[in-house]
């Protein structure tokens, strides 16, 4: 069975999160804290970790996916913020830390159930792509068997969302690819949804990977008003 565990210090919130889940068939175990939530992941890994970002006192939202992040072995969890309407900075902050989506708050519990079941059905693909196989464009390769990145050799870990963006961009090298379409390809929302700002800030932080080693060169370059693109 599909486990997903949510974290939020609001009881109400934690209540409809498990309600809701469990009516869609899944095993949700239930958190109200950081601390907790580190404790959860440590004893059993889920298929999806939902998080608040705000969460006092002690350890937050972005401060447990950092540490999730760090643990080679859970770099591919899934990562779902909760965040509070209009807290625009809290969302950069957890999608820099390696959060795949958010969500807002007050949540549609029709949303709430898409954006889980594209996360599931998302981590669900990836494992199920074929093995040891070598993307290469340049000096930046792509093994599709760990899910990590190289450029000029040096290994780079990438998270499920950044491997899926980086590996279709790969796969369609030399062509402009819109917000839009990388929403329905990486992200699996339907056509004309989504949020063009969590393409952009998911690049962003994809770049700041494949060029941390003082590498120069432009892998993911913006196509102004239209997209992005790797070129060869």
């Amino acid at each position: 069975m599909t486990i997903i565990y949510a974290v939020d210090d609001d009881p109400d919130v934690l209540s409809t999160l498990g309600r809701v889940l469990r009516a869609d068939g899944y095993e949700v175990q239930l958190g109200s804290s950081g601390k907790e939530a580190l404790e959860m992941v440590d004893r059993r890994k889920p298929d999806l970790l939902i998080l608040d970002i705000i969460m006092p006192p002690g350890i937050d939202g972005v401060t447990v996916c950092r540490n999730v992040r760090a643990n080679t072995n859970l770099i591919l969890l899934p990562i779902l913020f909760l965040t509070a309407k209009g807290a625009t900075d809290d969302i950069v902050d957890g999608l820099d830390a390696g959060a795949d989506d958010y969500i807002v708050k007050p949540f549609d519990i029709k949303e709430l159930r898409a954006r889980v079941a594209a996360l599931l059905r998302r981590g669900k693909r990836t494992e199920q792509q074929a093995p040891s196989s070598i993307l290469q464009i340049r000096n930046l390769k792509l093994d599709t068997n760990t899910y990590c990145a190289y450029v000029d050799e040096e290994q780079i870990s990438l998270t499920t969302t950044e491997y899926r963006l980086l590996r279709h961009l790969m796969e369609n090298h030399n062509q402009t690819l819109t917000l839009s379409q990388l929403l329905q390809s990486v992200w699996d929302y339907p056509p004309d949804t989504g949020d063009p700002d969590l393409v952009r800030a998911h690049v962003r932080n994809l770049r700041k990977k494949l060029e941390k080693s003082g590498n120069e060169q432009n892998f993911i370059r913006t196509v102004y008003g239209v997209g992005y693109i790797i070129a060869s």
